[in-house]
């Protein structure tokens, strides 16, 4: 049976946090993401500047399966996002509005979460076939800026990403975010019990909000 677009989404909602990881390779990944999965971060993207993204990619699918929910990211034309759905990916993030690369997507039945930065471009995206807009930078807007782009644009789901840390979190959720982009705040520390420490200091802050009573509306 496929996986539908609904089930992604719901499994990135039930993760809340998804660990963004940069430069990795093959030889470190396995490590960082088992110590990431201790921690309770169900989902991660995996970055593909370079050949040693999809090569950990393809060794992250192999080792976990589908105990990860894993995704490609910096995808920015329609050929990276081919050769990150054929590396097996469960979904695609885009820095940019890839009308390319929302269409590879379509096409080949796989989530994909586009990058928009102003209403025009999160309506766009959504408009063209994104599944969810990742809000990027969302450090340079800050969570007050989720909230009023809801307002008008409150069909489209949000995930904020750029600059996401233990302090402002809460208050991106709270405004609007179905999930949450962390990048080096979450793994870039010296040992895999750091990472494991520091990936359940999030989670443990994210579910916070809703057992607060604080829900995003």
């Amino acid at each position: 049976m496929p996986i539908t677009s609904e089930h992604i989404m719901s499994r990135l909602k039930n993760a809340g946090v998804i660990a963004v990881m940069r430069n990795m390779t093959p030889e470190h990944v396995v490590k960082t993401v088992q110590a990431l999965q201790d921690g309770g971060v169900t989902a991660i993207e995996i970055t593909v500047e370079n050949a040693g993204g999809l090569d950990a990619i393809k060794v992250v699918k192999e080792h976990f399966g589908e105990s990860i929910l894993l995704g490609a990211g910096t995808i920015v034309d329609g050929q990276k996002a081919e050769f990150a759905i054929d590396a097996g990916v469960d979904f695609i993030v885009t820095p940019i509005v890839s009308e390319e690369a929302i269409r590879v997507a379509k096409r080949r039945g796989c989530f994909i979460a586009s990058g928009a930065m102003t209403p025009t471009e999160i309506h766009v995206a959504y408009e063209a076939g994104a599944d969810l807009v990742k809000v990027f930078p969302a450090d340079s807007l800050g969570p007050d800026y989720l909230k009023n782009v809801k307002g008008p644009l409150g069909h489209i789901p949000l995930m904020p990403t750029g600059g996401i840390n233990l302090t402002n979190m809460a208050a991106y959720v709270k405004n609007g975010a179905v999930c949450v982009g962390v990048g080096g705040a979450l793994y870039q520390y010296d040992n895999p019990l750091e990472i494991k420490d520091m990936a359940k200091k999030f989670m443990d802050a994210y579910h916070s909000v809703f057992k607060n009573g604080e829900e995003s509306v």
